[in-house]
């Protein structure tokens, strides 16, 4: 049985928490906290009866195996660089960290150290992505591609109220980019590969975080359109563009309705059974390679790639004229 220790209290730690427990050969054994009563009160929302508010001694008791990283994305690198010097497997929240750098050293210090550093991001490991990548050659040489991620934040009201809410804050790494724009990339490498070159540009909102953007990705002989908001929302579908045809796919993070429609009058509409938490099957994963059944350099690869096409629209937008926040 591998034995969790979470970090952080905000709801994607307890869809974590959920997901856990519709995994076999893992459980969650106690809750990190600074805050002992907010600890204890997400422990007892969860039925769990460990509560820190040491993460040193914790690390140190000997009393977990792995920790799921849930914290602000700026937190995530120190906080993970102390788990494995203390022999503790990693689960990061995806970004991983903000910079690829950051997650290299990671990967670096897990191998020394001898566990598992690992990002959770939920579509890479979704049966509706395993289902896209084998339609692909249907739609035979692949030109243009469009995906993207958009999804208004009711936090970003607090920003209109002149707050400064942590997943809006550019001092923990936060905004759209991380928050959403990593799913579309991430579907993009885990489909085709790192792209040769990346150009991007965000908008810039009041507290100088990323609130929109979008990307161009080139690969030889085709393109990925990249789109991503948390002050908008997007009806638009995600498409990739072939010589014999189209895919049409409903959800990047969870694809669940896939069309095809090939210019031989073939026309497909596809189902993918899945959950509503699809981050079961990142949790999965980890524990598959928690336990030694396969090793994780595929899975860190991809997200050194994502980091760095990351990086390279987050310098695009540095080096445009400086906006005025709006």
């Amino acid at each position: 049985m591998i034995r969790l220790a979470t970090i952080g209290t905000s709801t994607i730690t307890e869809k974590f928490a959920d997901a856990v427990a519709q995994t076999p050969g893992i459980r969650i054994d106690v809750v990190f906290s600074r805050d002992a009563a907010r600890g204890r009160a997400f422990a007892d929302r969860l039925g769990i009866d460990g509560v820190s508010t040491d993460l040193e001694a914790l690390l140190a008791s000997g009393e977990v195996d792995a920790v799921y990283v849930g914290s602000p994305n700026g937190a995530h690198a120190a906080q993970a660089e102390a788990a494995i010097a203390a022999g503790v497997h990693v689960f990061l929240e995806k970004p991983a960290t903000p910079t690829a750098d950051e997650f290299a050293h990671l990967v670096e210090a897990a191998q020394a150290r001898g566990v598992v550093v690992f990002e959770g991001m939920r579509n890479a490991y979704d049966p509706g992505m395993t289902r896209l990548r084998a339609l692909l050659p249907q739609v035979g040489t692949v030109r243009l591609v469009s995906f993207g991620q958009s999804q208004r934040s009711a936090r970003y009201d607090l920003v209109l109220a002149g707050e400064t809410p942590n997943i809006f804050d550019p001092a923990l790494a936060g905004g759209a980019l991380f928050d959403l724009g990593v799913y579309p990339l991430s579907a993009a490498i885990e489909l085709f590969g790192a792209p040769r070159a990346v150009v991007g540009a965000t908008a810039t909102i009041a507290t100088g975080a990323d609130g929109a953007g979008a990307a161009v990705l080139s690969y030889d002989g085709f393109v990925v359109q990249i789109a991503f908001s948390k002050i908008g929302a997007s009806r638009r579908p995600n498409e990739i563009q072939g010589e014999l045809g189209t895919i049409e796919i409903d959800e990047i993070t969870a694809p669940r309705r896939i069309t095809l429609d090939l210019f031989s009058g073939v026309h497909e509409e596809i189902e993918i059974d899945g959950p509503d938490n699809n981050m079961r099957f990142e949790v999965a994963r980890f524990a598959q390679l928690v336990r030694g059944d396969d090793e994780a350099s595929a899975d860190q690869r991809r997200s050194l790639d994502v980091l760095r096409a990351v990086e390279a629209i987050r310098a695009g937008a540095e080096q445009l004229p400086a906006p005025r926040p709006q």
